[in-house]
């Protein structure tokens, strides 16, 4: 049986509320046909418009097999293209992060406009079309400061994304941010136990004492239902949106991504271990009340995001084998924030370094325990992992749909 069969059979009869079979979190084969399924064909977050300036400025990122470099254009239009010369396959652009007037490939010097088109190849002859060989485009959208592309040849509409989350997210005008600090971690273990351990408040208690003393544990918090039977929950939507914040829980008709604002614990403010805002200077203007808790974005497979009144810190995954993933954070504080005087780096990012290390020590050692060749898969708490529940359901769906080709629906999502 080859592979693509072997997992739809496996996930057409995967047990519900229990986790997945042990080649789904270590195989190689499973890993390469999750990125051929999802990565190489869904929409991923990248990115912020902020850290793309001026025209010229790019930043390059590396997504399983395709090098891409993102670059704002000298009209402002922000572009992404496979970053793979079209003379010979070099890399044009080699940096992590840089400015220039054209993308230069480093190897035989043939030079783009921002705009991606071919401007000069020397010695090619006085026959050589350069049109035919401008760098090949990616599709990319920005909504709210958050940048997404898609690598497949046609890509999923964005319009649906875009309607939904843009509301939520435009009070906080990501786009008038600069990041203040940003980390990226590599954690020894499959991108879905990563996505497993985040969408679940089970293991915060026992493992994010700093995380804790703002962040609530409660199920209604990190679970499906949106917490609206919770009165807390409740009275914080109502007293935020009548601010102009739009905030109850929305979900996807199909279970990728959703929004809602919650309350952090108490009179708590940021997530700083006093509970008290970490930068003095408010994010953005738009937001004209205090203890707004956090706006949360998840959208899988690459993103989750807390938006707070202070700042911002946005998550991405990339998977880079079916044993490791790259998890980058990034703080967003507003673009006239100084650092000295507005915030302290140390104070702003000290909650969510510890809390992202302790996640990866507690992915690690999931993965570690599920090479073992007793593992099979265990039941799930109704009460605290219906995130994780969800997140699988949206998987195995998503998976199914497209190894069939059909338009297959997700049974539930909440």
């Amino acid at each position: 049986m080859d592979i693509r069969s072997n997992v739809l059979r496996q996930l057409k009869n995967r047990r519900e509320g229990f986790s997945l079979e042990q080649p789904f979190y270590i195989d190689e084969d499973y890993f390469k046909l999750d990125m051929e399924m999802i990565y190489y064909r869904d929409w991923l977050f990248m990115g912020h418009d902020c850290e793309l300036p001026k025209p010229g400025a790019y930043f390059t990122v590396q997504i399983g097999s395709y090098p891409v470099v993102i670059v704002r254009g000298r009209d402002n239009v922000i572009r992404a293209f496979h970053n793979s010369c079209r003379h010979r396959g070099s890399r044009v652009c080699t940096k992590e992060h840089g400015s220039s007037v054209r993308l230069v490939c480093p190897y035989h010097q043939w030079t783009y406009d921002l705009d991606g088109k071919l401007a000069f190849a020397r010695h090619m002859g006085d026959d050589f079309d350069k049109s035919g060989f401008n760098l090949k485009p990616v599709h990319c959208e920005s909504v709210a400061g958050y940048i997404f592309i898609c690598l497949a040849d046609i890509a999923p509409d964005f319009k649906p994304v875009r309607d939904k989350i843009e509301p939520y997210m435009a009070p906080h005008r990501i786009g008038e941010t600069k990041v203040a600090f940003q980390s990226t971690i590599i954690e020894k273990g499959n991108w879905k136990l990563v996505w497993e351990n985040n969408r679940e408040c089970y293991h915060c208690a026992a493992n994010h004492p700093e995380l804790c003393r703002t962040y609530p544990e409660a199920p209604s918090v990190t679970g499906t239902d949106g917490g609206a039977d919770d009165p807390e929950i409740a009275g914080h939507w109502a007293r935020c949106e009548s601010a102009g914040l739009p905030s109850k829980f929305q979900i996807s008709p199909d279970g990728q991504f959703r929004t809602a604002r919650m309350p952090l614990i108490e009179d708590a403010e940021s997530y700083t271990m006093s509970g008290k805002p970490a930068v003095q200077r408010r994010i953005s203007d738009d937001i004209s009340i205090s203890h707004i808790g956090t706006m949360l974005l998840f959208h899988y497979p690459t993103t989750w995001n807390h938006l707070l009144g202070d700042h911002a810190i946005s998550f991405r995954v990339l998977p880079l084998s079916a044993n490791e993933t790259a998890v980058t954070t990034k703080w967003l504080v507003h673009k006239d924030a100084v650092e000295g005087v507005d915030y302290n780096l140390e104070e702003l990012t000290h909650v969510w370094t510890e809390t992202n290390d302790q996640d990866r020590r507690i992915v690690e050692e999931n993965a570690f325990g599920i090479h073992s060749p007793a593992y099979e898969p265990g039941p799930y708490s109704g009460l605290h992992e219906g995130g994780v529940m969800q997140f699988l359901e949206w998987y195995s769906n998503f998976m199914v749909n497209r190894l069939q080709g059909d338009k297959a629906k997700i049974s539930a999502v909440a």
